[in-house]
C-alpha cells in the first residue's frame, strides 16, 4: 500500500510516498481502509521538530475517516464495511491504517466520509475547551487564539450556543478576521495587538474564558487579557517558543486560573470520556447547529502541499487529504 512517511526531520520536502506492508490488527485494535486524512497543525511538528514521533521513520497523521477493513480479537461493536472516523497517534497517512478500537467513532447518519475526517479531534477537542474544561458559564466573554483555524472555527459556534456574551478572535490577517466573523466571532483581533484590543472591547475588564494553542509570549499575553478570576485553557504550543514558567504571581491577585487539554492524551488514558465529549460534540455538527468548514482538499501523494499553505499561515477552516473517497 502507499503511505507518506518521512525519514528525517525538515520542511515539507522530507514528506515521501512509499511502499508499504498493510498492517494488521492486533488484540483491541481495528484497521480501516482510509478515505480521507485531516490535516493538523501537529502533523507539521511531527515532521519538522519531531513531536510525538517515537521513531524514524514516521508516517504522520492523527484524524481519519475511511470503513473499517478488519477487527482484532476482543473488539465489539465494530464490523467489516462500517463507516467510521477514528483518532490515531500518527499513521493515518495511509492507505490503510491500525488504530486502537477505543478511538473508533462510527459515523453518524447523514455525514459524508470527507466531512467525517474532520470530526475525531476538532470537534471533541473544541467541545472539551469549552465545556469540559473551560466551564464556560452563561454571559462569559471569550478570546480564542488561531480564531480562523479548525478548532478556532468550532470554538467560537460552541461557545455561542452555550450563551457566551462576546466572543473575541485572535488571527495573523485581516482576511482571516472576515473568515472568523463569519463563524460566530463578535471581532477579531490581529496578534500583534490583541491584548490591547481585548482591553479596548471590554471596557479594561478582561475575558472570562480565553482558548490557547500558541504558547510562549502569546501565552503570557493572553494571561494578561483575563478578567478577574478569569481562566486559561492551553492545548497547544503552535508558535514553537520554550515554554513559559508560569509562578504564582502571575495568577493569585487576580484569582486566575491556567488549565490544560490535549486530545491525544485522552484518548489515551480515558477513552470513555472521550466517546462521552465526542457523543456531544457530534450531536451539534449532525443537527446542523455547528459548521465544519473544509477549505482545501489535496491527494494524497500532495501531503506537502496541504503542509506548505498551513505553514504559511494563509489556511483557514479545516485541510484534507483524499486517499479512497
Amino acid at each position: 500500500m502507499r503511505a507518506i512517511r518521512f525519514d528525517e526531520y525538515g520542511g515539507p520536502e522530507v514528506l515521501r510516498s512509499v511502499d508499504v506492508e498493510i498492517p494488521e490488527p492486533g488484540a483491541g485494535q481495528v484497521s480501516i481502509d482510509v478515505a480521507y486524512v485531516g490535516v493538523n497543525f501537529a502533523d507539521l511538528q511531527a515532521r519538522s521538530v519531531g513531536y510525538r514521533v517515537p521513531a524514524l521513520p514516521f508516517v504522520p497523521g492523527l484524524e481519519l475517516s475511511g470503513r473499517v477493513r478488519a477487527v482484532g480479537a476482543g473488539v465489539e461493536g465494530l464490523r467489516v464495511g462500517q463507516p467510521v472516523a477514528a483518532i490515531s497517534d500518527g499513521g493515518a497517512y495511509a492507505e490503510v491504517v491500525v488504530v486502537s478500537a477505543d478511538t473508533v467513532f462510527p459515523v453518524p447518519d447523514g455525514v459524508e466520509l470527507r466531512t467525517a475526517a474532520t470530526l475525531p479531534t476538532v470537534l471533541p477537542t473544541a467541545y472539551a475547551l469549552v465545556h469540559t474544561v473551560g466551564r464556560l458559564q452563561p454571559g462569559d466573554t471569550v478570546l480564542v487564539q488561531a480564531a480562523a483555524g479548525g478548532v478556532g472555527t468550532v470554538a467560537a459556534q460552541i461557545a455561542k450556543l452555550a450563551g457566551a456574551g462576546a466572543v473575541y478572535g485572535v488571527v495573523s490577517s485581516e482576511a482571516k478576521a472576515e473568515y472568523a466573523r463569519e463563524y460566530g466571532y463578535d471581532d477579531a483581533f490581529l496578534s500583534a495587538t490583541f491584548d490591547a484590543d481585548v482591553r479596548a472591547a471590554t471596557g479594561g475588564r478582561g475575558v472570562d474564558l480565553a482558548l490557547e494553542s500558541v504558547g510562549g509570549e502569546t501565552l503570557r499575553r493572553t494571561l494578561d487579557s483575563l478578567a478577574r478570576f478569569g481562566r486559561v485553557v492551553s492545548f497547544g504550543n503552535a508558535g514553537g517558543e520554550a515554554p513559559w514558567q508560569i509562578g504564582a504571581p502571575e495568577l493569585y491577585p487576580q484569582g486566575r486560573s491556567i488549565a490544560g487539554f490535549s486530545i491525544l492524551g485522552l484518548s489515551a488514558a480515558a477513552p470513555d470520556v472521550l466517546h462521552e465529549i465526542a457523543s456531544h460534540a457530534f450531536d451539534l455538527a449532525t443537527s446542523g447547529k455547528v459548521r465544519l468548514p473544509i477549505t482545501a482538499e489535496f491527494p494524497l501523494a500532495e501531503a506537502g502541499d496541504a503542509h506548505r499553505l498551513m505553514a504559511g499561515r494563509s489556511s483557514t477552516g479545516k485541510l484534507v487529504l483524499a486517499v479512497n473517497p
